[in-house]
């Protein structure tokens, strides 16, 4: 058997084949078990990064309407698909979306801060914007 520690990839390798031709008592099913968590964990990570990113610029859309411009805009676009894309393939998330937002919230008025210059008491303190607006291909801050 290959060592997990020693060899990651060769351990994939290993289990992948294992499964495979069905032996199964030969499993390193511990680390298995650890892995598969820590891909479930991962790919939460990657929506909430996600829409931490879609976050921050709707946030930069209304608090300094003076820069909008292109980039902006497809970068909100872009990260919308993402999302949506994202919570498509992994639909288990749904029922943590909530917490999702709270977090990538927190962590866009920290990046929006940083990004404008602007002092993180100048966001409001709770995401002014429903997911379904912050996820609406035509939804745009302060626009109407």
């Amino acid at each position: 058997m290959i060592n997990y520690e020693q060899d990651f990839y060769g351990w994939t390798q290993e289990q992948a084949g294992l499964l495979r031709s069905g032996r199964l008592t030969d499993l390193d099913i511990e680390n298995l078990i650890e892995e598969v968590e820590t891909m479930g964990r991962s790919e939460k990570r990657v929506l909430e990064s996600a829409l931490t990113v879609l976050l921050v610029h709707l946030l930069k859309w209304q608090y300094q309407p003076v820069r909008q411009g292109r980039n902006w805009e497809l970068t909100i676009k872009t990260q919308r698909i993402n999302f949506m894309k994202i919570l498509r393939d992994n639909p288990g998330l749904k029922p943590n979306l909530d917490q999702v937002m709270m977090d990538a919230y927190q962590m866009a008025v920290i990046n929006a801060s940083q990004e404008t210059g602007l002092d993180e008491k100048s966001f409001p303190a709770v995401c002014p914007w429903s997911l379904l607006d912050a996820t609406n291909h035509d939804f745009f801050p302060g626009s109407n």
